[in-house]
């Protein structure tokens, strides 16, 4: 016992209870972690071994100070609180346990049941009330309720995830060998709890790998949870992150878990990790290496399971050599790495993701999922498609929209694409070399912070790259 806490876990010893029919069907059970809280050790121990025999991840309390020191060292989905803790009112503790977890189903226990005890923990936030002695099955009810709302707060939180981005959902499905390479790896990634990191242009579908490699882990049924990097300042992202207390900063006007709390248990995925601040790298690295972190504002020192998926668009290779990312925390998220190919790379993807599209936007307009005719679709296939998948998506949408025809011609998709798709080149086509290079050198220059960046990823010097592009210019 360490602190005053008894640490067990729903491990090998545990697995045993309800867990190969899961295997069977493929699934894992969502483990519930729950805190118990009596001073009568009988109590705990009898407790502890119904709640582990249902799956559940279980630390024992004994007294005030050891409750709150399991909830500072992680978090926790259900607690049992006892109402008499030796000389203390259970009830005094309660209000201090909800501060440190607002999201925690609390179940109140006592040998001494009265009305008005059982309206109070109501009224102080306990969200039900069992007498002692108890029976295994109203603790299967408790756990299984709880199970309930948890799960149905993760699918709450998928759903407006999807709703906000408004697409379709992909399935993955793709006749590019490019892509089965990538999906070959994030399909043996996905039971590992490895860190993944996921390269690609924008808009290539980084955060669609992302949320298949969570859906494939034996995490599925726990949180996905994606922070937006480059949209945040350094303390309002360190915020985002890991949560602050009160008074941290100005306008905290209460305790707030952050984004790795949230994704307990599950995956949470970093969108262009490359624009975090050092400082903020630095306490990336920490939770990556221990997963432990601390909110700000707080000395207190919490962890999470979590597991971490990175994604970027930058070199990051050439911003450790430059000094703006640590090499230590890249190698960290890189263990796993998989580089999502460009649309350009996989041209017979782009038809069947078009009419994927089309099909859900007219869905989504109230009308018949129109045709692609055959100029539409050759001029598809010859656009370069800078912005990818992305691109595409929007461009189908737009035509959706604006074209009532039951049949999609080139004209749909408006002058920039129908225009200039025929004659865009690409690599592999009937250009000449001097067309590919021009290409090729827009799309660096539009990708690079810089011009010496863009020099670097083209292997030449940015003078060279600068007399190029002036011709380019001209």
């Amino acid at each position: 016992m360490e602190g005053g806490v008894d640490w067990r876990g729903a491990g090998e010893q545990n697995s045993r209870m309800n867990y190969k029919d899961f295997a069977a069907s493929g699934n894992k059970p969502r483990v519930l972690r729950v805190l118990v809280i009596d001073d009568d050790k009988n109590i705990r121990v009898t407790l502890t071994a119904c709640l582990e025999a249902m799956g559940c991840s279980v630390a024992e309390a004994a007294n005030r100070e050891a409750a709150l020191l399991a909830m500072r060292r992680r978090s926790f989905d259900l607690a049992f609180l006892d109402l008499r803790l030796g000389n203390e009112d259970g009830l005094d503790l309660l209000p201090d346990i909800l501060t440190e977890n607002p999201n925690l189903e609390v179940v109140v226990i006592t040998a001494h049941a009265t009305i008005s005890t059982a309206v109070k923990a109501i009224k102080l936030g306990a969200k039900d009330y069992l007498p002692k002695p108890f029976e295994p099955s109203q603790i299967r009810y408790v756990v299984e309720r709880v199970m309930a709302v948890k799960k149905l707060e993760t699918e709450v939180g998928d759903l407006r995830l999807r709703l906000g981005e408004a697409v379709p959902v992909e399935d993955m499905e793709t006749h590019s060998q490019k892509m089965l390479s990538a999906i070959e790896v994030l399909r043996r990634a996905a039971d590992s709890d490895a860190s993944v990191f996921l390269r690609g242009e924008n808009g290539t579908g980084k955060g669609v790998f992302a949320r298949a490699l969570h859906r494939m882990s034996l995490r599925r049924e726990n949180p996905f949870v994606v922070v937006n990097c480059p949209t945040l300042s350094e303390n309002l992202l360190a915020s985002e992150l890991f949560g602050h207390s009160k008074g941290a900063f100005t306008g905290a006007l209460r305790d707030q878990p952050g984004k790795v709390e949230a994704a307990q248990g599950g995956t949470l995925f970093l969108d262009e990790i490359s624009e975090i601040s050092v400082n903020l790298q630095a306490k990336l690295l920490r939770f990556l290496q221990d997963r432990e972190f601390e909110r700000l504002g707080e000395n207190r020192t919490r962890t999470a399971d979590v597991r971490i998926v990175a994604a970027t668009n930058r070199d990051l290779e050439e911003a450790v050599k430059s000094g703006r990312f640590r090499e230590d925390l890249l190698y960290r998220l890189n263990v796993i790495e998989i580089t999502v190919p460009p649309l350009r790379e996989r041209r017979e993807d782009i038809i069947l993701l078009a009419e994927r599209f089309a099909a859900f936007f007219a869905q989504v307009g109230g009308r018949k999922p129109p045709g692609l005719s055959p100029e539409s679709q050759s001029v598809l296939e010859s656009y370069p498609w800078p912005g990818n998948v992305r691109e595409l998506r929007n461009a189908v949408e737009r035509a959706i929209i604006l074209w009532p025809s039951p049949v999609l011609g080139p004209e749909a998709f408006g002058d920039r694409i129908a225009g200039g798709g025929a004659s865009a080149p690409f690599v592999g086509g009937d250009f000449r070399l001097e067309e590919i290079e021009e290409e090729h050198l827009r799309l660096v220059l539009a990708k690079a912070e810089t011009l010496e960046d863009a020099a670097k990823t083209l292997g030449i010097d940015a003078s060279t790259l600068w007399r190029k592009r002036k011709k380019l210019e001209s």
